[in-house]
């Protein structure tokens, strides 16, 4: 029963970085802006959740989490990544710049809310036995809800609206949707405004499970990115599959290996996809 256990868990928190990397996916697939700071958007939108807990008041501080990543994300894109790209600046200097943010932001909170480890003491992440020896709490059947419902309302908004088509087709040609009467600007405001808002559900559910801490941010950022890459760079439904993949490996491999090698199944999975398979799950394969 302990591997039916550790796929459970797994298939939990791999339902939060599939939120976490489709966030990430969309960002980067519709602006073409690698944007590293979206695992600070991650541990922003959790400790403002953690903040409004622990005074009380856990629905506002729900809404203020998911408006503090907003918020985030739009001010990395207004103020940080358009005047580099107004300059041309590279790829790289995109990077620095958020890896830069990043780092500004995980020594505020280590200042602000300490460091170490900090949760949500809540009756939803009290586990109970469904199964003789498998244990299950109520946060898990929330955490797949939530993900399967903002998965399937992003998809539907990506397709069936006029703003979606938009996002979709910003990153192959701009000067097109400005002939049909569309901002690029306010197209690439409003994937970072999504993208981010995806990041602080999964921040509140893991304040609920595993916990915070200010370096949390990276660890999140990093799966992103594998995510993206093993789902197929561009691929929305990719990077969410590849998240739930990534989270029940990370879980089953603990059968196998001590906790601390637990993480590094993640990027093994990765490496195996750049090696045999590039292009990823849902990627094409690219033909010179």
């Amino acid at each position: 029963m302990l591997f039916l256990q550790l796929l459970l868990q797994g298939l939990q928190t791999g339902a939060l970085y599939a939120l976490t990397a489709a966030g990430f996916a969309l960002i980067f697939g519709a602006t073409r802006i690698f944007h590293f700071a979206h695992g600070a958007t991650f541990a922003i939108a959790g400790y403002v959740f953690l903040y409004f807990w622990n005074a009380g008041q856990p629905w506002p501080g729900a809404l203020a989490a998911i408006a503090a990543a907003v918020v985030f994300g739009l001010g990395m894109e207004r103020f940080v990544y358009r005047p580099i790209q107004r300059h041309e600046g590279s790829f790289f200097t995109v990077f620095v710049a958020a890896f830069g943010v990043a780092v500004v932001v995980q020594n505020l909170i280590g200042m602000i809310a300490g460091r170490g480890f900090a949760s949500v003491d809540t009756p939803l992440s009290m586990a109970n036995e469904v199964l003789p020896d498998v244990f299950l709490a109520p946060i898990f059947w929330i955490a797949i809800a939530v993900a399967i419902v903002l998965f399937v309302a992003l998809s539907a908004f990506l397709t069936r609206t006029h703003a979606g088509v938009g996002l979709r087709a910003l990153a192959q040609n701009p000067d097109l949707l400005r002939a049909y009467g569309l901002s690029s600007n306010r197209l690439s405001m409003l994937a970072f405004a999504l993208g981010s808002a995806m990041a602080a559900p999964a921040a509140i559910l893991t304040a609920m499970t595993t916990g915070l801490n200010e370096a949390v941010g990276h660890h999140v950022m990093l799966i992103s990115m594998a995510a993206t890459i093993v789902g197929g760079v561009g691929s929305l439904r990719g990077a969410a599959l590849a998240g739930l993949m990534l989270g029940v490996a990370e879980s089953v491999a603990l059968q196998f290996v001590d906790t601390q090698w637990a993480e590094g199944v993640s990027f093994l999975v990765l490496f195996a996809f750049i090696i045999f398979r590039p292009s990823g799950i849902f990627g094409v394969a690219q033909t010179r």
